[in-house]
């Protein structure tokens, strides 16, 4: 997936953003004219711990939840699982709610962290 903005001819410049597989795409021998006309390149790295924690906090506290729902261990294995990619972590606190309810808990906790990373990054 890929996109462009400002690309028209008042524009000199196109800014092209993409995910990470983007660039993988790139290097193959199909698409060598697109490859040469990049001229920088920035891979984001992915957040850091204190930002994970931060990012799944302020999500739940968008959807109306002022009290910890995620367990401290629970947010650590989803950040480190996650390498601190937001839509991984998305994946994974999402799974881990489900594992949560499934076992009539009210808290995430590393247990439910860790059946929601078997079944997420098994699966990618």
């Amino acid at each position: 997936m890929m996109t462009n903005h400002g690309l028209d001819s008042g524009q000199p410049f196109a800014l092209l953003l993409g995910q990470p597989t983007l660039r993988r795409m790139i290097k193959l021998g199909v698409l060598a004219a697109l490859d040469q006309r990049i001229a920088v390149r920035y891979p984001m790295a992915g957040m850091t711990g204190e930002e994970t924690s931060g990012y799944i906090r302020h999500h739940l506290q968008l959807a109306g939840r002022s009290d910890p729902l995620f367990s401290d261990d629970a947010i650590n294995l989803i950040h480190e699982s996650a390498r601190g990619k937001p839509r991984t972590v998305n994946n994974l606190a999402i799974q881990a709610l489900l594992a949560t309810f499934a076992a009539g808990k009210a808290i995430v906790d590393e247990n439910a962290a860790r059946s929601a990373v078997t079944e997420v990054i098994s699966t990618e």
